[in-house]
């Protein structure tokens, strides 16, 4: 079988450079058969930092041109970096002008805007998302009456991850409740989930994925045993559809796209930044 061809792509910013590698990785997704190799190139502001970005940039070995996501603001930085011989990937200077164009006013570029703390009220409420997915983890606290989001699940089916990227990225308060082998019993779920029933979602994962991950945390435990999981995740989907509670499906499902999945069923579209 032959060996892939290798490809370099660059991710390069005068910021964290996030948004850079989310356009990168968004295209390069695109294209099978070919061996990406990514470099995030953070906080490039000056000619020194530019310099070694082109240095890093033409010395890395690649089959191809090397790809080159570029988002940094100064255009003198940016030709720098260009001079390494790289393919000019820019997500926004032909948009900019474009929408100069269309509102008749110039940009006013600065670093750093995206996902930095230019709105200092939006990072504020990310942070504070934040604690609180972290303080009403794994039904920790069930005070849930601030709660954007509640995500119920059996153990290990994604509910906490997803708590914090909500919190994170939208500055959702997020807790998550686990259902237990007591409310698998009972077929029920607690009073003080239940009262909350419009910020309900459910997960739910394939038994023998779920055995796997349970595997990897305690293996040869009953706690990962496949008929087990098997009982749990149909019991969980039982009372979900006994509620009427949306849920869906993890186990082939990035957090990015459970996360944009849950905020369109729950109309929760408060993205912050």
């Amino acid at each position: 079988m032959n060996e892939a061809k290798k490809c370099a792509i660059f991710y390069v910013s005068d910021g964290t450079a996030i948004t850079a590698e989310t356009v990168g990785r968004s295209l390069i997704t695109q294209f099978t058969g070919i061996d990406f190799i990514e470099k995030r190139l953070a906080f490039i502001n000056d000619p020194e930092t530019a310099q070694g970005a082109a240095d890093i940039i033409q010395n890395t070995p690649s089959d191809y041109q090397p790809l080159v996501v570029n988002t940094v603001v100064d255009i003198k930085l940016r030709k720098i970096i260009h001079s390494a011989g790289g393919l000019k990937l820019d997500p926004f200077n032909r948009l900019l002008r474009r929408i100069e164009k269309t509102l008749g006013i110039k940009s006013d570029p600065g670093v750093g805007r995206t996902h930095g703390m230019s709105d200092s009220g939006s990072y504020n409420d990310r942070i504070e998302a934040t604690n609180y997915a972290l303080s009403h983890d794994d039904g920790v606290n069930l005070n849930l009456h601030k709660a954007d989001i509640i995500l119920l699940g059996v153990s290990r089916s994604g509910k906490t991850p997803t708590c914090l990227y909500l919190a994170l990225h939208y500055g959702l308060k997020a807790a998550n409740y686990p259902i237990t082998d007591e409310d698998l019993d009972r077929m029920r779920l607690p009073n003080d989930v239940m009262m909350h029933k419009d910020k309900l979602y459910g997960l739910t994962i394939d038994p023998f994925r779920l055995s796997q991950i349970r595997s990897e945390r305690r293996p040869n435990s009953r706690y990962a045993e496949l008929r087990k999981c098997q009982k749990e995740v149909s019991d969980a989907e039982v009372i979900y559809q006994g509620k009427q509670i949306q849920f869906l499906n993890t186990t082939h499902t990035s957090i990015e796209e459970i996360s944009g999945k849950i905020m369109i069923a729950l109309d929760l579209n408060k993205r912050l930044y």
